[in-house]
Parts: C-alpha cells; structure tokens; sequence
C-alpha cells in the first residue's frame, strides 16, 4: 500500500522541481547558454507557481490560465508582492523569445535577471508554503 500524498507534500514536489530547473538556469548562466538559461529560469517560476496551486487541488494544461489564476488570487490578493506580476510576464516572454524566435539574442544581464526572478519566487513560495503547513 502506497504512502498517501498530501497537498502539502505534492506543493513541495513542485517547488523542488522548481528549484532543479533553477539550478539547471544557472549552470546554463554560467555556461553562457543563454537561452537554455532563460528556458529552464522560466519553468523554475512555472513550477513554483504550480506549487502553490497545489495547495488549492488547482492546474490547468495551458501556462497562460496557470498564470492567469496566480495573478488574480495570488497578486493581486497581495499574498505575493504585486511586483512578481511584471516578472513574471517579462520571465515569459523572454523564454518565448528564447524558444522560438531565432534572431532572439539574450543578453547576459537580462539572463540574469530571469534567475534572479526565479529565486526570489522560489523563496516567497517556499515561506508561503511553509506558513501554511505551520497554521
């Protein structure tokens, strides 16, 4: 018999998810693999997302209605700072760009902008997730 899965433990898989592609951004970063970069930065932000989701039973199969819902419950509630909304989008539209746009060349500080959106959404879901499971 399988051990049961808790939202809680499932919201952590996710975010540890999220933290292997950021990892995974930031070897690219220091590789100078720019776009591979902004790639796996963007999915570390997508997959913290879906982490705090979980807590809900909440998912949807396209990335816009995933982001779509965190801004209307999770920003702009302000249980997240309203500033995340515009990283988000510009962490989107720069993995876009890096994906499929093939004249799209990155630059090493927008590069590194993403990671640093990454991060500090990893560590505001991390202590949004650990407050919950305290409560």
């Amino acid at each position: 018999m399988g051990e049961e899965i808790t939202v809680t433990s499932f919201a952590k898989y996710r975010l540890q998810r999220a933290k292997e592609d950021l990892v995974d951004a930031e070897m690219s970063y220091k590789n100078s693999r720019y776009l591979n970069a902004n790639n796996r930065a963007y999915y570390a932000i997508f997959h913290a997302i879906r982490a705090v989701l979980a807590l809900e039973r909440v998912d949807f199969k396209k990335h816009k209605d995933v982001l779509a819902y965190f801004n209307q419950y999770y920003i702009k509630t302000e249980k997240f700072p309203k500033i995340m909304s515009k990283k988000i989008a510009q962490a989107k539209n720069v993995r876009e760009d890096s994906d499929y746009d093939d004249e799209y060349i990155p630059t090493d500080e927008e590069t590194k902008t993403q990671i640093e959106t990454a991060r500090e959404l990893i560590k505001l879901v991390e202590g949004y997730i650990k407050n919950l499971a305290e409560m």
